[in-house]
């Protein structure tokens, strides 16, 4: 009895020990497909679900539509939206600025996103589609979060701290499910970004079809010659 409880010994340290180990190798791992998939990504397609949820009045804003992104530069992303539900919308972003139309209205709201101003715009573009952990880094704290599920597909969740409050803006906290998938390995399959308060966008990605040649008139907003121009953060 002994000699068996003595030989049991160091494989139960071995069991303690790869319980230990996992979590970093898991999440080395995920970095590694990360690197990988901001590598070869030059664009992509996918349906998109947005949930605006607003605390104080306990409501979720849920907005439906289709996306695309395309890598222009090493560092540079250019995307656009086309909200189809509840209401139709367009919106851009490209060579730091957002653009949002509304066809009902003939009207655009344009924002600066830089540096100075911060927004979600271009966390949404970082966080998202062909940037590696190297990347995020500059930005956040990564911790592993653990493996999950995002529309039955296998993911791993990411939480993210933001080193600085005053560059990231509003931003407090963000969550990333990277996909583990072969087709969107490395890519992030929802985003979660927590808002001051209680309220977060959530934002889910499905039909994900990467592309290298994905024509320039797929991320740009054709606007009409009179729409109404509006400067809500000024120009």
């Amino acid at each position: 009895m002994k000699l068996s409880y003595l030989a049991l010994v160091p494989l139960s340290a071995v069991w303690v020990l790869a319980a230990a180990q996992a979590p970093a190798d898991l999440l080395q791992s995920t970095f590694a497909k990360m690197d990988a998939a901001s590598a070869r990504f030059k664009g992509m397609t996918a349906d998109v679900k947005k949930v605006n949820h607003l605390d104080a009045i306990a409501e979720d804003d849920v907005v439906t539509g289709t996306m695309a992104v395309k890598r222009v530069k090493p560092k540079e992303l250019h995307m656009r939206v086309d909200e189809k539900e509840p209401d139709r919308r367009i919106v851009c972003f490209a060579d730091h600025k957002g653009e949002v139309y509304n066809p009902n209205t003939n009207s655009v709201q344009i924002y600066d996103v830089s540096k100075k101003n911060g927004s979600i715009f271009e966390q949404f573009l970082l966080l998202g589609f062909g940037s590696g952990p190297a990347d995020i880094q500059r930005s956040y704290k990564i911790a592993l979060g653990g493996p999950d599920q995002v529309n039955g597909q296998k993911t791993v969740r990411l939480e993210l701290t933001p080193k600085s409050r005053d560059q990231l803006g509003t931003i407090t906290k963000v969550e990333l499910w990277i996909s583990e998938a072969p087709e969107t390995s490395g890519l992030a399959v929802q985003q979660k970004f927590y808002q001051q308060g209680r309220d977060f966008n959530l934002v889910t990605y499905s039909n994900m079809k990467l592309s290298s040649n994905l024509p320039d008139a797929a991320v740009k907003c054709e606007l009409p010659k009179d729409v109404q121009k509006e400067y809500p953060m000024g120009r």
